[in-house]
């Protein structure tokens, strides 16, 4: 039996929530979860990435039990990864992002390589190639649609409403959410609360610079500079081949940015992998690492 506990830390002055599972004195991954999930949606996973290490997953800002300011401004990408500098301290950790939770994780290898051991992401992209397949105007960008509307002041209040109804309906377009129930889904509401509770989570739509043109339309005049934007350490993509909300092609040319980079895709699972075949993942992580 996997050892588990929470504690309540301050980070940066401030108080964040975290759960623990494995071993403390085992190697440490740290997991980042992404939008609109919390510490919490790593319950499948951890146990089973808890035999050989120790797993330390924080409700991020914004998230949960940690500390949500309502400004956002405080929610630019400098200070979501000055949380997990914080976190990590001065030993480099591997570390696990999935969706928003990739973007910290990416920026946090790319800014501070020597924290970063290796990296793993799961159905999360590199700014750089994202932003580029945005740009094109196609598939992606329409995919992304949804960012327009949660970017709009006062989404939170409409997400909020009917018991979460909206939110609901944005977690689950097109994608298999049969593991979001019972229990699961009651945690889950419970971790959102109510619309203020919402308002730090879709923060980091609005504070983040990703530019976004209306469906169809292409973006011209963007560059990117791949020497800046390096991941120099080992890297593990794992990615469901059914996700809905990010295309594969928001992946192609990542070799650019990290070279050492392993793919693993994950047949019949979409972007909720992580809750739908734990053990597939675990074996691909374990095995990788």
């Amino acid at each position: 039996m996997v050892k588990q506990w929470t504690e309540t830390t301050e980070l940066n002055g401030q108080q964040f929530f975290v759960r623990h599972w494995g071993d403390k004195d085992a190697p440490k991954l740290l997991m980042l979860h992404g939008f609109p999930e919390y510490s919490g949606a790593w319950a499948d996973l951890a146990p089973l990435l808890g035999t050989r290490f120790h797993c330390i997953a924080p409700d991020q800002r914004g998230y949960g039990q940690s500390w949500r300011p309502a400004e956002v401004e405080n929610y630019k990408a400098a200070l979501l990864v000055s949380d997990m500098v914080a976190l990590i301290g001065d030993e480099p950790v591997i570390v696990l992002g999935h969706d928003w939770g990739a973007s910290v994780a990416y920026a946090l290898a790319i800014s501070r390589p020597d924290l970063v051991s290796k990296l793993i992401i799961m159905n999360g992209v590199h700014p750089a190639p994202f932003q580029r397949e945005l740009a094109k105007g196609g598939p992606q960008t329409d995919a992304s649609q949804y960012i327009h509307f949660l970017r709009r002041e006062g989404s939170e209040d409409i997400l909020a409403a009917d018991d979460f109804a909206k939110l609901m309906g944005l977690f689950s377009a097109h994608m298999d959410m049969d593991w979001l129930q019972g229990e699961t889904l009651a945690n889950y509401k419970a971790a959102w609360r109510d619309a203020s509770g919402l308002r730090g989570m879709v923060n980091w739509y609005r504070a983040s610079p990703l530019k976004l043109g209306k469906t169809g339309e292409p973006i011209n005049g963007l560059s990117f500079d791949p020497a800046r934007l390096q991941v120099c350490c080992p890297h593990l993509l794992i990615w469901g081949t059914a996700d809905t909300a990010l295309m594969p092609a928001a992946t192609e040319g990542l070799e650019e940015y990290a070279p050492d980079l392993t793919r693993v895709e994950i047949a019949g699972v979409d972007h909720w992998l992580h809750h739908q075949k734990p053990q597939e993942v675990a074996d691909a992580i374990l095995g990788w690492l």
